[in-house]
C-alpha cells in the first residue's frame, strides 16, 4: 500500500507528509520511503492553533472551524507531497492523520459524575477523507484512553517495528515539542519495550527565542552553546514532581506552554540570566530529563540512542546528553534508513496500515490501558 503520514506536533511548525510504501506487519513488516516534506502554517493559523493549546478562553467557533480548516491544510500538504512523488490521489490507498493536539488530560478525572481521560486533536478525518477521496485513520488516542491508558505516546509500536534489532538493545528518542523515549531491548520482544515523555523537548527553548531573539528555535543550538547554563535554576525546574513519576505517563503543551516559560522567565529575571543563558538553561533541562529517564525508569542500558525530531540538530543537547552517558552511542534513526525529521509522519503511515488491517498497535505496557487496542478510527469517502 502507498499510505501518506500526516504529522502535525507540539511545536505547532506546519504539516509533514510522508508518502511511504509498506507491506507485512509488525517485526516484519517491509517499507520504503518515496518522498517526505513540511509545510509551514500560516503565521495566523499558528498563533491560533498555539492560543488554542494553552489559552482556558478560546471561541468555540474557533476551534468548530479550525477542524476543518486543518483538514483542507493537511489535504493540500499531501497533494503536494503527490506532486513530488510524480504520484497521483489514485496511487494513494491510505491517509494516516495524527491531527493537532489542543488538549490532552491523561489523567483520570471524575467529570458530569464519570471519571474520564480525554485528549482532543483537531483536524476532521471525514473532511480529509472526502477532500482526498481515500480513507483516512485519525483520533489515534481515544482508544487507548478509554482503556485507562494514557494515549501516549503513540510510536512505540513502529520504534518497536522499524527500528528494533536482534543483537542490540536500542533507544529511540524523538525530541519534538515534547520529548519522548522507546526503549527496545535486543531480541526485538514488544513485551518488554518501555517508553513514554520524558518532559519538554523543544517547546521551552523555541518559546525563549520566539520571545527574546524574534526567531522561532535555536538552529543547531547556537544561541545554548553560546550562553551558560544557570544549574540553580535547573535543579529547580528538574525538582517538579512530573519528572520522578514512574511511566507511564505523558504530557504536552498544557504542562510545559508559555505559563510554564513566562516562570521560567520571571525566575532568571530575579537571577539577572541573560536571554542566552536562558536558552542554554531550557536546554540543559531536556538534556538532563532525558538522561534522568534513561537512568531510573529503564530496566537495561541501551548500547545505542537512535534520535528524531527537531532536537537531532541542536548539539546544545546532543552533546550534554552524550556526555552524560560515556559508552551510549547517539545517532539519528538515518543510520538505520530513516529521516529523523520524518520519522513521526513515516510513524502515522505505519499506525495507519495496521489499523486498516486490524492489527492492533496499543502497547499496555507503555500507556497503562487494561487492554491492547487497535488505534485510530477509520473515515470512508463517499
Amino acid at each position: 500500500m502507498l499510505v501518506a503520514g500526516v504529522m502535525s506536533g507540539t511545536s505547532v511548525d506546519g504539516v509533514d507528509v510522508a508518502l511511504v510504501r509498506l507491506a507485512g506487519h509488525g517485526a516484519d513488516m517491509r517499507w520504503s520511503v518515496e518522498t517526505w516534506a513540511s509545510t509551514p502554517f500560516p503565521e495566523d493559523m499558528r498563533e491560533m492553533l498555539l492560543a488554542m493549546g494553552e489559552s482556558d478562553r478560546v471561541r468555540m467557533d474557533d476551534v468548530t472551524r479550525m477542524h476543518v480548516r486543518l483538514a483542507h491544510a493537511y489535504a493540500d500538504a499531501v497533494r503536494d507531497s503527490l506532486l513530488r512523488a510524480n504520484a497521483s490521489l489514485s496511487d494513494l490507498d491510505l491517509v494516516g492523520c495524527h491531527g493537532q493536539t489542543v488538549r490532552h488530560l491523561p489523567e483520570a478525572s471524575t467529570f458530569c459524575g464519570a471519571e474520564v481521560r480525554a485528549t482532543l486533536q483537531l483536524g476532521s478525518g471525514p473532511a480529509l477523507a472526502n477532500l482526498l477521496d481515500t480513507p483516512v485513520v485519525s483520533d489515534f488516542r481515544a482508544a487507548d484512553m478509554a482503556l485507562g491508558g494514557q494515549g501516549a505516546p503513540l510510536v512505540p509500536y513502529v520504534d518497536w517495528a522499524l527500528l528494533g534489532d536482534g543483537a542490540e538493545p536500542r533507544a529511540a528518542l524523538n525530541v519534538g515539542g515534547i520529548a519522548n523515549v522507546t526503549a527496545i531491548p535486543a531480541g526485538r520482544g514488544p513485551d518488554g519495550v518501555v517508553a513514554f515523555d520524558t518532559g519538554p523537548g523543544n517547546m521551552v527553548s523555541d518559546a525563549l527565542c520566539r520571545r527574546h531573539f524574534g526567531i522561532p528555535f535555536d538552529r543547531g543550538g547556537q544561541i545554548a552553546l553560546s550562553g551558560t547554563v544557570d544549574e540553580d535554576l535547573l535543579a529547580e525546574l528538574l525538582a517538579d514532581p512530573w519528572f520522578a513519576r514512574r511511566p507511564p505517563k505523558s504530557t504536552g503543551r498544557e504542562a510545559y506552554g508559555e505559563a510554564y516559560v513566562a516562570d521560567i522567565v520571571r525566575r532568571a529575571g530575579a537571577r539577572s540570566l541573560a536571554p542566552g543563558d536562558q536558552v542554554a538553561t531550557a536546554a540543559a533541562l531536556t538534556a538532563d530529563s532525558v538522561v534522568r529517564a534513561l537512568r531510573d525508569f529503564v530496566p537495561f542500558r541501551p548500547a545505542r540512542v537512535l534520535l528524531s525530531g527537531g532536537g537531532v540538530h541542536n548539539r546544545a543537547l546532543t552533546d550534554r546528553m552524550a556526555a552524560a552517558l560515556p559508552g551510549v552511542r547517539f545517532g539519528s534513526t538515518a543510520e538505520v534508513g530513516l529521516d529523523p525529521d520524518a520519522k513521526e509522519a513515516v510513524a502515522f503511515a505505519v499506525l495507519a496500515h495496521e489499523t486498516f488491517a486490524g492489527v492492533p498497535t496499543g502497547m499496555p505496557s507503555v500507556t497503562g490501558a487494561r487492554k491492547t487496542a487497535i488505534l485510530g478510527s477509520i473515515s470512508y469517502p463517499a
